[in-house]
């Protein structure tokens, strides 16, 4: 982004496009540089970007160079600038003083050769997708967590729900966040293999899902960041998107409560200028009803009859080898989750694998 664009996501959660219009961008997508790198393009109007391997994927033409004011950055993405938020302290406290934007060429097809590239379809790939299969309703899921049999409740429900309002063909498309996570959330390529373990198990019908890596990091800026996540899912193709209790939410660094209140990320989904094309579903909670035996929409009438199984105690059974009731999550889905952590069991050397955010 140049100036103009950052200030515009930062300060009205839009751009205004040449014909007069807004379009949603709620997130700045920047590039910093420093003093040195500053210095070393001096007067060039063009710079190549380059890969981690040295292979340059990208051309800015038409540079434009401006100040990083990263504490007006981080209090109006996040509401605050408490220490301990992960994406700030993970990449921008320690970036660059300096914003670099301009015009963008791409030179191919970005690759990330880790094993899951047929994974990330582009929106256009996507859009041809869902117009191979028929697919009159799409309607699509965030996360950046394994898939529970809540989870799959959620969805499923949903195309029935869709179906019972007229659509012949609803198709789900399952996004999991493929960006930068916090150090405790399960890495990109365990949640793939659990995500495929899913469909195998027939959880979730491969003939109406569509999986693909969402390369976006994740911020963990609430209200904010939820916009980001719809309106890229309508770049993609999807007229419906699934949101539920504090989406892109988290526990505040310092205080002992959440961030962001749980209802505004739905709230500010409904009325937020440029989705207005994008149909908003919240979903009731799911959790796991002790007298059926599976994960069930809670009842409040009964609150004694359900179990919140949270993603910290998902993890501390799997850690510990320990099996989650039957029909919280498909036996090949778990096993995978358990295999993960298993990995991370100290080797002869005493260590503990580093886990790397995905």
């Amino acid at each position: 982004m140049r100036e103009a664009e950052f200030l515009q996501t930062l300060h009205f959660n839009s751009l205004r496009l040449a014909d007069g219009s807004l379009v949603n961008m709620s997130v700045p997508i920047v590039l910093a540089i420093d003093d040195a790198q500053k210095h070393l393009i001096g007067d060039s109007k063009r710079v190549a970007l380059f890969d981690s391997k040295g292979d340059p994927v990208a051309i800015l033409n038409d540079i434009e160079i401006y100040k990083h004011p990263k504490e007006e950055r981080i209090a109006r993405t996040w509401g605050t600038t408490a220490p301990g938020l992960p994406y700030v302290e993970q990449t921008i406290t320690n970036a660059g003083n300096w914003l670099i934007g301009g015009d963008l060429e791409v030179i191919g097809p970005i690759k990330y050769n880790d094993g899951l590239d047929h994974f990330r379809l582009s929106p256009a790939e996507l859009r041809a997708e869902f117009t191979r299969r028929n697919a009159d309703a799409v309607f699509a899921f965030q996360l950046r967590n394994p898939v529970h049999n809540g989870h799959a409740l959620l969805m499923t429900d949903t195309r029935k729900r869709l179906l019972e309002m007229g659509y012949k063909n609803p198709v789900l498309l399952l996004h999991p966040l493929g960006g930068y996570t916090k150090a405790d959330d399960v890495p990109l390529d365990w949640r793939m293999k659990q995500h495929e373990k899913v469909l195998e198990d027939g959880v979730l019908d491969p003939e109406t899902t569509v999986v693909s890596i969402f390369p976006s990091p994740m911020h963990y800026a609430g209200p904010t960041e939820v916009q980001w996540h719809a309106k890229a899912r309508i770049n993609a193709g999807a007229n419906f998107y699934i949101v539920g209790r504090d989406p892109a939410g988290m526990s505040h660094p310092v205080e002992k409560r959440d961030l962001y209140d749980a209802d505004h990320g739905k709230k500010v989904l409904s009325m937020a200028p440029g989705l207005e094309r994008l149909n908003i579903l919240p979903f009731r909670v799911a959790a796991y009803d002790k007298t059926r035996g599976k994960m069930a929409f809670f009842d409040p009438s009964r609150p004694q009859d359900f179990l919140f199984i949270s993603g910290t105690k998902m993890r501390t059974l799997a850690r510990n080898k320990e099996s989650p009731p039957d029909g919280f999550m498909c036996p090949g889905g778990w096993k995978v989750l358990v295999e993960y952590y298993d990995s991370l069991v100290p080797s002869s050397n005493g260590k503990v694998p580093e886990a790397v955010p995905a």
